[in-house]
């Protein structure tokens, strides 16, 4: 049998106030005469947690748009427009949520490696070392600080870099940036954590390692969104933590049919991922049963709307592209049904899913 070889994180610093120590962390890796680029989630343009990023220098802060999740061709346009401007930059660091992130990964590998972004989205594909990057998670949930692929939309497929170069070199979690998100926001980014934990448990590729980290993930999110009678400091705390393992317990296994079939929603109706997942798990109860029943329990506790009817009046041929978009997540499907997955989930037991949401 051959075991999977991961590549992990460089460094990681945990605490309250952490974000304070950044111009230190990166010190080291300046490169005379090239700037750090820092990708910023629009969401803070304005907003105080902007003049404590320590810009020195020729240094730049891009505003990224993350109204929708990243595209190959809007990652190729940044990577672009810093080749241009600076020839070469001393690193990426990414400062939002998921999409944030996923776009400092991308951009940093594609700052190294030729071609557009949309020839990397697979397994194994990316050639070269991106330039150094940092991840500051201020949404806790998606695991993306942790995860070794970048989510990007292409123009066939939704799917990521999946490469042991995707990886950053170092993450900063400071859950006090993570204090002010909508409660919405959080509650869907929180339950792409849980989801995670849930599809990695129940998955046919489960072993201890990745067992030990979803089995922590999952009771850190019971606590948040089902025994906390309202949101505090520990809150943020606990599900900064959540997301980290929940991303832990992924790199060494899968996740599953929630995230396959939010896939093919995010692809075409530009469905964000925390929500995409929330509106899928609504329906799941042949495959997690358990899970589904408790996730219900969340949502209403926590006074949360899950969009309905998404899928009403939809083509054929726009949910063949749907299906076709989820059947490509083989290594997802396979973990949540088994290596005879195909015989179970049909191309018609697929689109009967999608019309139920």
């Amino acid at each position: 049998m051959k075991f999977r070889n991961f590549k992990m994180v460089g460094f990681v610093v945990y605490g309250r106030g952490s974000f304070n120590q950044l111009d230190e962390i990166i010190a080291p890796h300046r490169q005379d005469g090239k700037p750090m680029v820092f990708l910023v989630d629009h969401f803070f343009d304005g907003k105080p947690l902007v003049n404590r990023i320590p810009v020195r220098e020729n240094d730049k802060v891009i505003f990224v748009d993350v109204t929708y999740e990243p595209k190959t061709t809007y990652v190729d346009k940044l990577a672009q427009k810093l080749k241009e401007e600076f020839g070469a930059v001393s690193g990426v660091i990414g400062i939002g949520g998921g999409s944030t992130m996923d776009l400092a990964k991308a951009v940093s590998l594609m700052m190294n490696n030729p071609g557009s972004s949309a020839d990397y989205q697979g397994w194994d594909l990316v050639k070269f070392p991106g330039v150094y990057k940092v991840g500051i998670p201020t949404l806790s949930g998606t695991g993306a600080e942790v995860s070794r692929t970048t989510v990007l939309t292409g123009p066939t497929k939704k799917l990521g870099m999946n490469s042991d170069f995707t990886p950053f070199d170092q993450i900063v979690l400071d859950p006090e940036l993570t204090a002010n998100a909508p409660a919405n926001q959080r509650f869907y980014t929180g339950m792409d954590c849980y989801i995670h934990c849930i599809e990695s448990l129940e998955g046919t590729y489960l072993n201890e390692f990745s067992k030990s980290y979803g089995e922590k993930a999952l009771q850190l999110c019971q606590k948040v969104f089902v025994d906390k009678a309202q949101w505090d400091e520990e809150c943020d705390d606990m599900l900064m933590m959540a997301s980290y393992a929940g991303g832990m317990s992924i790199a060494y296994s899968q996740v599953g049919v929630a995230h396959a079939v939010s896939y093919g929603l995010s692809y075409l109706l530009g469905t964000r991922h925390g929500i995409g997942n929330c509106i899928v798990m609504n329906h799941l109860e042949e495959y997690y049963p358990a899970g589904v029943k408790e996730f219900k329990y969340m949502v209403e506790k926590n006074k949360i709307e899950i969009p309905v009817g998404i899928c009403k009046g939809l083509s054929d041929d726009e949910f063949e592209k749907m299906i076709n978009v989820s059947m490509g997540m083989k290594p997802l499907w396979e973990n949540a049904l088994g290596k005879d997955w195909e015989k179970i989930m049909t191309r018609e037991k697929l689109r009967a899913l999608y019309e139920k949401l």
